[in-house]
Order: C-alpha cells, then structure tokens, then sequence
C-alpha cells in the first residue's frame, strides 16, 4: 500500500486552534514596621487548581495593562490601597489547554507596596491567602514561571534598596 506525503499547502485536518489570552497582575509586598528587608510577599491559593500565585486577570476592553492589575487586585484581594513600585514590568508567556483548545497566554505583572496591616478579603476564586518571606514565598509558589517572577521582583527591590 503506497502513502501519500503531506504537501506543504495541505493542513493537517486536526490542528487544534490557538486562542490568544493576555492578563495582567500585580506581585504584592509589604514590609513589617516600615523597615527594609522586612519584606514579606502576598500569595493566594487557587481553589479549584490549588496552586499558589499571584492576583491576576485578563485584561478587559478599554482597559490597558494596568488598569486590568488594579482591577483584578481588588476583585480577588479587596486591596485597594497600594502603590505602583515604578520601572518594575515583568511578562511571562505560557501554553496550555482549555477543553480542546491551546491557549497561548501572555501574563503582565507590576509591583506593588501595601501597608503592613492592609487586610486581605479574598474572592471565590481563592480559598487561602498567605504573607511569607521571600525564601519561603519562593517554596510555597506552584509554578516555576511564578517563581521566577517572584526572583524578579526580590532583585528589583533589593538594587533600589542600594
């Protein structure tokens, strides 16, 4: 039985079709007693994965990077009073699946500085929320790329420190 070769004009018939998805988020801090190197990170537990991450969310119409991090930070966290660390910008980019499709997902994440007695009320989407050090913020994060974010946002901070 002789096969034919796939011609380079022909599609194969089951290539699945990409979506293209961008968030944006925001990493959380506060430092205990104002002081430097008292750092202490926000992360939130995922309810229906269980892993551990940042607040985060896709980026509505009208909304631009920033806009869509503010959002998603109040909606998930009820934190409203924070501020911008400015010149930190970070992306990330990731494949993964939603029922039959790929998705090709582009997370922007900004940092920003809470008071230290700011209170967390987490949305349905989280079931736990946690400060930690940087050490153990970087060990309770799920995924690889977040930890490298969080490695990011550590170095920033520590060069603006100097």
């Amino acid at each position: 039985m002789k096969t034919m070769p796939i011609m380079s004009n022909q599609k194969p018939k089951n290539k699945p079709k990409t979506d293209f998805r961008k968030s944006a988020g925001i990493i959380v801090f506060r430092n205990k007693n104002g002081a430097r190197g008292a750092r202490e990170y926000l992360l939130l537990e995922y309810g229906e994965n269980g892993h551990w991450d940042y607040a985060k969310g896709g980026i509505e119409r009208n909304e631009n990077e920033k806009q869509a991090a503010i959002r998603e930070l109040r909606e998930e966290t009820g934190l409203a009073e924070f501020k911008f660390v400015e010149g930190f910008k970070e992306s990330l980019h990731y494949f993964f699946r939603d029922k039959k499709r790929l998705v090709s997902k582009t997370v922007v994440f900004f940092l920003g500085e809470v008071p230290f007695k700011s209170k967390v009320t987490l949305s349905f989407e989280h079931s736990k929320f946690v400060w930690l050090p940087f050490e153990e913020a970087l060990r309770r994060a799920t995924f690889n790329n977040a930890k490298e974010m969080l490695r990011k946002a550590e170095e920033f901070l520590k060069a603006k420190e100097k």
